[in-house]
């Protein structure tokens, strides 16, 4: 990871270029290191999948954050590598987060009892919204269940619906314009 010192000085003239939108220099760019922040993304995560990905999303880092680069951050390939590696720990902790998450089972298991959210609808004389919520699509009502009442993020419910954050986010506002509409009726 040691460059020479006209290497960084390339590097940096390059960085410069890439915070100016350049494309040719970013394509020098990832030419010039991607091979060394590839091998290192791949050491740290001992998997291909994931090494690639990790290279791809720190490079769109570098390229969305190649004008905030400064001296005072070290040298120019030791902050490109650093994103490489941080990427990287991110990806595996998502990765491994992702396969303890022990909830796909869960939708097969059915109870037939009255769950917390229909208890606190009922007592607190909420049939109306009960009702509204027969009006929501499934795909609307399980977003705005996980989001509210579950406390998920956005994030977590695309997850948990494996749907884009963006469709989540349009079920949840359609959803909620809908319980609206139907409580001021």
């Amino acid at each position: 990871m040691v460059a020479s010192n006209s290497e960084q000085d390339e590097l940096m003239g390059l960085l410069i270029a890439v915070s100016r939108e350049d494309r040719q220099a970013f394509q020098q760019l990832y030419e010039k290191i991607s091979g060394r922040m590839f091998g290192l993304c791949l050491k740290l995560g001992s998997q291909q999948e994931l090494a690639e990905e990790a290279l791809q999303d720190a490079f769109i880092q570098i390229w969305h954050r190649a004008a905030e680069y400064h001296s005072d951050r070290g040298a120019p390939l030791s902050w490109m590598m650093t994103i490489a590696r941080y990427r990287t720990l991110d990806l595996m902790r998502s990765r491994k987060a992702k396969q303890t998450s022990g909830d796909r089972h869960l939708e097969h298991v059915e109870d037939q009892r009255e769950g917390p959210l229909d208890v606190s609808l009922r007592s607190a004389g909420a049939a109306e919204l009960t009702g509204c919520f027969d009006e929501l699509s499934d795909v609307q009502r399980d977003s705005i269940l996980l989001s509210y009442y579950r406390g998920f993020t956005h994030d977590e419910v695309s997850e948990a619906l494996s749907s884009p954050i963006g469709t989540v986010k349009s079920w949840i506002r359609r959803g909620l314009m809908v319980l609206k509409r139907c409580l001021e009726r």
